[in-house]
C-alpha cells in the first residue's frame, strides 16, 4: 500500500471540508444530488462516448496501481539476469528452463522461453519489443481515460452551475430561495474542479509514471536476455545494464 497516495487522497477531501467550514458554511452545503448527477454522470457519459470498452476496462483495472503500485526494483532484476547468465555459461541455455516456472511475470516467462528455445538475439529482441510497445500503448491509453475525465469534469461543473442559476432565475419573485439556490448552483463547480484537480489529473500523471517505469524494467530485461543469447560475459552484462540505473 502506498501511504503517500492514500494520505494525499484523504487530505484532498479534508481540505474541501475544512475550507468550507472556515468560510462559514456547513458540510451539508457540499451535498447536492442534482450537481452530483450532472458532474459525475456527465463525465462518465463523455468518457463512454470517447473511449472504447477495452480502454475503460484497462483504466479500471489500473486504478488499484495508484494505491498499490507494482514493485520496480531495477537493481534486483539486473542481479537476476546476471544469475541467469552465469547459469547459462555453466549449464547451457537449457539450464534456464527451471527458472521459467518460478517467474510470476508472463513477460519474463516469455523472454526466458525464447532464450531456452535457442532463438536468435535479433528474434528475441523483435518479439519482446513488439509486446512492450503494445503493452505501453494500451496502458497509456488507459491512463489517458483519467486525464480526459479531468478535462471534462470542470466543464460539467460549469454546466451544472448554469443550470442551477437558470432555476434561480425562475424564482426571482421569491427572495427567500435566491441565496440557497445560488449556493447550490456553485456546488456543481466545486464538484467538477475538485474531481479534476484533486483526483483525476493526479491519478493520470501517477499512472503514466508507473507505465514508464514498467517499460524501463522490460527494456532492461530485453537487453539482458539478448546479451545472454549473444554469449556475453556476466560481468559485461551487469556493467551494460547498470547504465539504466540513475
Amino acid at each position: 500500500m502506498d501511504l503517500v497516495s492514500l494520505i494525499g487522497t484523504i487530505l484532498a477531501f479534508v481540505v474541501i471540508i475544512v475550507g468550507t467550514i472556515l468560510k462559514g458554511s456547513t458540510v451539508g452545503a457540499l451535498w447536492n444530488p442534482a450537481a452530483f448527477v450532472i458532474v459525475f454522470m456527465g463525465t462518465i457519459a463523455a468518457l463512454l462516448v470517447q473511449n472504447q470498452g477495452k480502454a475503460l476496462k484497462q483504466a479500471m483495472k489500473m486504478f488499484s496501481m495508484v494505491y498499490k503500485p507494482p514493485k520496480h526494483q531495477p537493481s534486483d532484476l539486473i542481479s537476476r539476469i546476471v544469475g541467469w547468465s552465469e547459469i547459462s555459461r555453466r549449464q547451457g541455455l537449457l539450464g534456464l528452463e527451471p527458472q521459467i516456472e518460478s517467474e510470476d511475470d508472463s513477460f519474463v516467462r516469455k523472454g526466458l522461453q525464447l532464450l531456452v528455445d535457442g532463438s536468435e538475439p535479433d528474434a528475441i529482441r523483435g518479439v519482446l519489443e513488439v509486446e512492450v510497445d503494445a503493452r505501453e500503448h494500451a496502458d497509456l491509453a488507459a491512463a489517458k481515460v483519467y486525464e480526459n475525465a479531468g478535462i471534462y469534469s470542470p466543464t460539467m461543473g460549469i454546466i451544472g452551475a448554469v443550470m442551477g442559476l437558470m432555476a434561480v432565475m425562475q424564482n426571482l419573485a421569491d427572495p427567500s430561495k435566491l441565496g440557497h439556490g445560488i449556493a447550490a448552483a456553485f456546488v456543481a463547480t466545486i464538484y467538477g474542479v475538485a474531481l479534476a484537480n484533486m483526483l483525476m489529473l493526479p491519478i493520470a500523471s501517477r499512472l503514466k509514471g508507473l507505465v514508464h517505469k514498467q517499460t524501463q524494467m522490460r527494456e532492461i530485461l530485453i537487453e539482458g536476455l539478448v546479451s545472454i543469447a549473444e554469449g556475453a560475459n556476466p560481468r559485461q552484462i551487469e556493467a551494460k545494464l547498470q547504465g539504466y540505473l540513475p
